[in-house]
């Protein structure tokens, strides 16, 4: 109960804040304070006892245990009064017994309980006690001077009043706060069940997909023109019957073909799989079709009986409707043969087929029609190359989005958005200087909110402990922020002439944490937009965690520069750096000196991480442009791919009459999974995952996961089994949080 009432004392606090109520907040600090009941904390109560024993407070003890009676033993039934009446004795003779050694304390106690206790019987022997020599030897009193009798009293204490709290009955914000737990740990186990389904239905369906060829989904336009090939042949079919001088028709994919590939036409069966869930357009062709098919086939039965019969003399006029009726077939031809070529032009002019990117659309694909005895012409097959590409990427795509929540508490654009080490809890910052620290398991909840007076520039958690988080500001101050305590720790002042806290990073081990501090740009403000042609200067700072001072500064070559961002690797012996000059930097954290540095990009450097295998490192930079670099051989590129420009920045979010909001990168650009084979970058509407590949042009898209409307301007990526989640972060405050399964090959 106690824990309760200090989670329901917070939310007050946070409301009257919210409020605005400072008077209020003034007096229940102050009641709370003084609080006799302690929170209904069992073992503050029993400190404040022992408080009073042991500094032989007489009348504090009485005054107090008379409140706990007042406002809490009257209550109770009088069956339990004389439960009450043998503590209050026991306390009594545990104040008596702590005066051994001390007379006077004795005799004091005796002339002032004399009224009170002289008529009890379980008093009369005690009234002996000072003039008793040695009291603990005396058979009457020594079992009371044991230690075995003191813990057993106060345990019995502890237990009376701890069952007595839990009897009482609670209001309603506290039963608010069990409830509240009670549906958290329901959420909680529902999500256990959710993962362990979702488990079960994909190893069921791997194991169906194993036993079952994979076909794919033909266009629906290719569908429907297969079906009017085969009324064609129904056509021709009969008119073989009628007269050999037909000229037999073909297929409508024939059509297509160059003259030496083109092979007699046979009759086409229909899909034996064909998907029943066509569109609203593609069912009203299939049934024109259908009717159009039965018309045909009815005609040619009567052309057909008719010709079976022996000859007349009316066989001249049998031959002149037998001409109409073929006049007019040709013309029908003539008329399908138009539409066809136009649906083929809107066919083979259509992109090709993405790859899906919804839980839905992998393995939900159809088999195709049986295959024709004509084969297709050339651009067909390219058409059909790439269906086929697409669902076999879809087959093979390395993840599967499971959902995607969105956290608004922003009304400005992020800066900064950081999962800690546990992944329990995220840090995200926006330009107004407000941090929202917010857990998203099991559900979204705000923890705390950090407002500051001072410009805010950077966050960074504590590795250990992981409550704990730095942010930079623009003063040249780093506080040390406790998220559970909700409260400042400390400040360090790290430089006035170098007020930027441009990037933080803590170590793996936690005992240490650096700190970029560069000066003020030549316009006065603190985070302007356009870049001055010679870079600001700077110092890169090494900080003690436990001492909170400052151990070293780095030395920048060939002149201080202001870093951008900086990352250590797993175990914090190397530390990689992107500076305003274009240049990395790798230091070697074991000798705290400069181990090599070479020109990365031109223009500033934004973003730069370690890979998996910690071989290499990975930048971006102003020149929009994302390099793999060897460490082991200074300025060795691996690979190089150009980005997008809303991948790196500057980031720009327009508005109604020309308005235009212009942000330069500040957080991290670029995040990768837990195995390190896949990159989450930034992008206009939401992040876009790559596959990487060594050496390729181009990056591997496999993933986007959208679902923001303005750019999105930094990302992370926190990977815990299967199931990763990835952090993305807009101009217009929204903060989408995706979660994703990834599928093992």
């Amino acid at each position: 109960m106690g824990s309760a009432v200090e989670r329901t004392d917070e939310h007050v606090r946070e409301y009257l804040i919210y409020r605005g109520f400072t008077n209020t907040l003034k007096h229940l600090d102050s009641e709370i304070k003084a609080d006799k009941e302690k929170g209904f904390r069992v073992d503050k109560i029993i400190d404040q006892l022992q408080q009073f024993v042991q500094s032989f407070d007489l009348c504090g003890l009485k005054e107090y245990w008379l409140y706990l009676d007042r406002r809490l033993f009257c209550r109770l039934e009088d069956i339990y009064r004389s439960t009450v009446n043998k503590l209050r004795t026991s306390l009594y003779r545990y104040y008596v017994i702590n005066t051994k050694g001390n007379l006077e304390m004795t005799q004091e106690f005796f002339q002032k309980q004399a009224l009170e206790l002289q008529g009890h019987a379980e008093w009369r022997d005690w009234f002996i006690l000072p003039f008793i020599p040695s009291p603990e030897q005396n058979p009457v009193f020594a079992p009371y001077f044991t230690r075995q009798w003191a813990d057993t009293f106060l345990v019995s204490l502890h237990n009376f009043l701890s069952v007595l709290f839990q009897c009482m009955p609670q209001p309603v914000l506290l039963s608010f706060d069990a409830e509240v737990q009670k549906m958290t740990s329901l959420m909680e186990e529902n999500e256990r069940f959710l993962q362990l389904l979702f488990a079960l239905q994909t190893d069921c369906r791997d194991q169906k997909d194993g036993d079952e060829m994979v076909q794919h989904k033909l266009p629906a336009y290719v569908q429907n023109m297969d079906r009017l090939g085969d009324t064609e042949l129904d056509l021709v079919s009969s008119q073989r019957v009628i007269s050999v001088a037909t000229t037999p028709s073909k297929n409508f994919f024939s059509t297509f073909l160059p003259q030496g590939k083109r092979a007699p036409g046979k009759h086409m069966q229909p899909a034996p799989g064909s998907s029943p869930s066509q569109g609203a357009g593609s069912k009203k062709d299939l049934q024109t079709n259908q009717a159009a098919k039965s018309k045909d086939a009815g005609q040619a039965k009567e052309v057909k009986s008719s010709s079976s019969q022996p000859p007349t003399n009316e066989s001249t006029s049998s031959q002149s409707q037998q001409s109409s009726n073929q006049s007019a077939n040709q013309n029908t031809r003539n008329k399908r043969h138009q539409e066809h070529e136009k649906e083929r032009k809107e066919l083979f002019s259509k992109p090709p087929l993405q790859t899906p990117e919804r839980k839905g659309e992998v393995g939900e694909v159809e088999p195709p029609s049986e295959a024709s005895s004509e084969p297709p012409d050339c651009s067909n097959n390219r058409n059909s190359g790439v269906g086929t590409e697409g669902g076999r990427l879809a087959a093979e795509q390395p993840f599967i989005k499971l959902s995607q929540e969105e956290y608004a508490e922003h009304h400005s654009s992020i800066m900064h958005c950081r999962v800690d080490c546990s992944g329990r809890r995220v840090a995200s910052l926006d330009v107004d200087g407000v941090i929202k620290v917010w857990s998203f398991n099991p559900i979204m909840q705000t923890r705390a909110t950090i407002m500051s007076k001072s410009p805010l520039l950077s966050l960074e958690w504590a590795t250990k402990p992981d409550r704990l988080l730095f942010l930079g500001s623009g003063v040249g101050i780093v506080r040390l922020y406790d998220t559970d305590a909700k409260k400042n720790l400390y400040e360090m002042n790290i430089d006035e002439t170098h007020p930027r806290i441009l990037s933080l990073a803590c170590s793996p081990s936690g005992s240490s944490f650096v700190c970029s501090a560069a000066a003020l740009s030549r316009s006065g403000s603190v985070d302007s937009v356009p870049r001055l042609p010679i870079p600001a200067s700077g110092q890169l700072l090494l900080w003690d965690t436990k001492t909170l001072k400052q151990q070293l500064q780095f030395s920048l070559e060939p002149e201080p520069v202001a870093i951008n961002c900086t990352a250590f690797n797993h175990n914090g012996n190397l530390l990689v750096t992107g500076a305003a000059d274009g240049v990395i930097r790798l230091f070697d954290m074991q000798r705290y000196e400069s181990a090599m540095s070479w020109r990365a990009h031109d223009g500033e450097v934004y973003s730069v991480e370690f890979s998996c295998d910690e071989n290499t490192v990975f930048s971006i930079g102003e020149d929009g442009k994302f390099i793999q670099w060897n460490i082991h051989r200074c300025g060795v590129k691996q690979s190089e791919q150009i980005l997008p420009q809303d991948a790196t920045g500057p980031f720009v979010l327009s508005g109604y009459s020309g308005y235009k909001q212009v942000q330069a990168p500040r957080g991290r650009l670029f995040a990768f999974d837990s195995e390190g084979q896949h990159v989450l970058t930034c992008s206009s509407y939401g992040g876009i995952i790559y596959r990487l590949t060594n050496g390729e042009p181009a990056l591997d898209k496999v993933l986007s996961l959208g679902g923001h409307k303005a750019p999105v301007v930094t990302v992370d990526w926190c990977s815990a089994v299967d199931c990763g989640t990835c952090l993305t972060a807009s101009m217009d405050g929204k903060i989408k949080l995706s979660t994703l399964l990834a599928q093992k090959s």
